[in-house]
This record gives C-alpha cells, sequence and structure tokens, in this order.
C-alpha cells in the first residue's frame, strides 16, 4: 500500500527544512516553499515556479498542499459572519468560522472532529467524539479564511463603488485566531500547540500571541503544561457553574477534573505567567444566571487576575435551555464589578447559521 501523502502544513519551518535537505536539496528551496505556503499563500504546485523542476515533481508525487475543499458556505444575516464546513480526507468534515468585528476579523477553528467533553448545552459535545484534527488541518483553517480575506480585499473595491461593499473590508488579513471551534483544544495538545508555532512564525503568517486564544473546558494536566511551558496566549477556561455540583450538572468532564483542582491549576498558571485568564459563563435562565449566582462567581475569583465573559445560551437542537436575559447579565456584571472582576458581555454574531459559541456541529 503506498504512504499517505505528507500535509505540509503540518510542518514547521525547520521540518520543512529538514524535508528539502533529505532529498538533497538546497535549504535556500525550502524558505522558498514556506513563502509559497504561508506568505503568497499559493494553492497549487504549479504556481511555485521559482522552485527546482525536481523538486516541484518530489513535492506533487509525495506531498499535499492540505487545502481543505469547502463542502458548503453559509452567510449571516448578520453581515459580519460566515461559517465553512470544510471537508477531511478521510471523510469526515469540521466547521470554521469567519468573524468581522470592528478594526479585525478573527477566525473561529477547530481542533476536533466532534468533542468528547459533552457540555449538555453544546452541539459539538452533544455530537461525540470521533478524533482529533493534525496540526496540518488546524493551519489549514486558518490559511483557508485568510485566502478568503484575501480574494475580498481584491473585490471590494470595485463592489464598495457599486454599494456592495463597506471600505473597512478592504485590504484585510487575518490577525486573530480563537480555538474555540469542534473539540477541546487542550484534549490534543501536542496538534494543537505545533499547528500555534507554526501560524506564529515569524516568517509565515506572524500571528501575534496576543491575537491567540484557547478555550477549555478545564482539563487541568492541559493547564498546568501551558504554564510550565510558558504558552503567551491567551487562556479561557469554561467555567459555568460556581460549585463542584453545579458545575458537574452542566459539564462532565467536571467529574474527572472537580472544580477545587481547576481551580489550583488556574491560580498556579497566573502565578506562573503572571498574567490574567479568561473565565467563560454561558448564561441559562434559571440556571445560573441568578444573583446569588454572580456572588458565588466573584467569591471564586475574588483576588484572581481574570476577567468573566458572559456569554448568553446560544440554541442547540439536544438542549432545552434558554439564554439569559439582558437585564440578568447587566446585574450579573455589577455583582462581578463589586468582587473587582472586569467583565463582557460576548457579541451574539452568526447564530441564524449555528456559528455561534457552543453550535458548531455535523452530523457524521
Amino acid at each position: 500500500m503506498a504512504a499517505a501523502p505528507l500535509n505540509l502544513h503540518d510542518f514547521t519551518r525547520s521540518e520543512l527544512v529538514a524535508l528539502v535537505g533529505a532529498w538533497d536539496l538546497s535549504p535556500v528551496h525550502a524558505t522558498r516553499l514556506w513563502n509559497y505556503l504561508y506568505y503568497e499563500r499559493v494553492d497549487n504546485f504549479a504556481a511555485m515556479n521559482e522552485l527546482p523542476v525536481r523538486l516541484r515533481k518530489r513535492l506533487e508525487s509525495e506531498t499535499t498542499l492540505g487545502r481543505l475543499p469547502v463542502a458548503r458556505e453559509t452567510h449571516s444575516s448578520d453581515g459580519f459572519t460566515r461559517k465553512y464546513l470544510l471537508a477531511l480526507t478521510d471523510g469526515h468534515r469540521i466547521e470554521t468560522v469567519l468573524m468581522r468585528y470592528t478594526g479585525r476579523t478573527t477566525a473561529c477553528v477547530s481542533s476536533q472532529v466532534g468533542c468528547a467533553m459533552g457540555c449538555v448545552f453544546c452541539a459539538t459535545g452533544q455530537m461525540g467524539y470521533t478524533r482529533h484534527l493534525t496540526a496540518g488541518e488546524i493551519v489549514a483553517q486558518a490559511v483557508h479564511v485568510d485566502r478568503v480575506l484575501r480574494s475580498t480585499a481584491a473585490e471590494t473595491p470595485a463592489l464598495a463603488e457599486a454599494g456592495h461593499e463597506s471600505p473597512h473590508h478592504r485590504h484585510e488579513r487575518l490577525r486573530n485566531i480563537v480555538l474555540m471551534g469542534m473539540g477541546e483544544p487542550l484534549h490534543n495538545y501536542d496538534a494543537v500547540m505545533k499547528a500555534i508555532d507554526i501560524l506564529r512564525d515569524p516568517s509565515g503568517m506572524a500571528l501575534g500571541a496576543k491575537k491567540i486564544s484557547l478555550s477549555t473546558v478545564g482539563v487541568v494536566p492541559g493547564i498546568i503544561r501551558l504554564a510550565d511551558e510558558r504558552r503567551p496566549f491567551h487562556l479561557a477556561v469554561s467555567l459555568h457553574g460556581a460549585t463542584q455540583a453545579e458545575r458537574l450538572a452542566l459539564v462532565p468532564a467536571a467529574r474527572a477534573w472537580p472544580l477545587d483542582l481547576l481551580m489550583e491549576a488556574c491560580r498556579y498558571y497566573v502565578t506562573k505567567l503572571e498574567r490574567r485568564i479568561f473565565f467563560e459563563w454561558t448564561l441559562i435562565e434559571g440556571k445560573n444566571d441568578s444573583l446569588g449566582q454572580a456572588h458565588a462567581v466573584g467569591s471564586l475569583l475574588k483576588g484572581m487576575p481574570a476577567q468573566v465573559n458572559l456569554i448568553p445560551l446560544n440554541p442547540t437542537a439536544g438542549y432545552t435551555g434558554v439564554p439569559g436575559h439582558q437585564m440578568a447579565a447587566r446585574r450579573f456584571q455589577e455583582i462581578l464589578a463589586g468582587y473587582g472582576l472586569p467583565s463582557t458581555v460576548r457579541q451574539r454574531r452568526g447564530i441564524d447559521i449555528g456559528a455561534g459559541c457552543g453550535q458548531l456541529a455535523v452530523a457524521e
């Protein structure tokens, strides 16, 4: 049986140099290949005309550019959100979201096909776990979104003149990544970190550490490892309950990593890295949106360098809860402020196309 082609997006720059060297070719060609992949975003080998013919033939026969075909593209009525159903080589599919905000664009990328954590209000958790994504499959999602932005930028001058596109969409590039799509990033730690390293490489897409956020349901060993490895990007922890019993009712992973152990890991993280943690709190009416719950969160996090992101529940087929009201969110924020905790209410984007927080899922 022939070996599967190598996905070039699975390679760091140093690994790409080693691969080209193993083929008895100069490392300078690896640098040019890297530029084609991450600076020029070339999507076919024929366009790599500055590479030696011998190298291009080797690449064509033994590697793939790792591009993920779009099975479906959906645009939200909010005008700022697009969702892409991307096909993997083994027939599975994942969802990736492009979100525009004032002054920035963000890609919400997936780290697994499905998720093993089983959060009751999350569509990905409801579909169950299939497999980890490779580093290259994670990187390819960011490359796809950046290609979309580049093509949009190329189209917008004419569109703007025709009144169909706002001028602030011109000259866009991908600057922000959130690993908040399908899957638990810290369950797929090694592939996720390698993907982040590739995306941060200053000779490639050069994403800044401050522009990368990772959300975890609270995988304690992963949080500790992030701290020990001094990973500099933003960490968000899905909390949702301020006692072990309340959290366990929403987040089954709390059985493996109870609340007291999670908070101990979070305190270790902020002490080791001297940086704050973002705590995510999905507001579910009648479940966790009361004033008492707000005080419980304040007591739990008081004194820790932290910020709370309040996320009104987004609808999913497998959960009957409803989002907390805007007034409840405002009162929640007021109480948190009394404990010295800053907070925000997540902007709702793409809800009508199932692109909001906790809504990503595909039928397998």
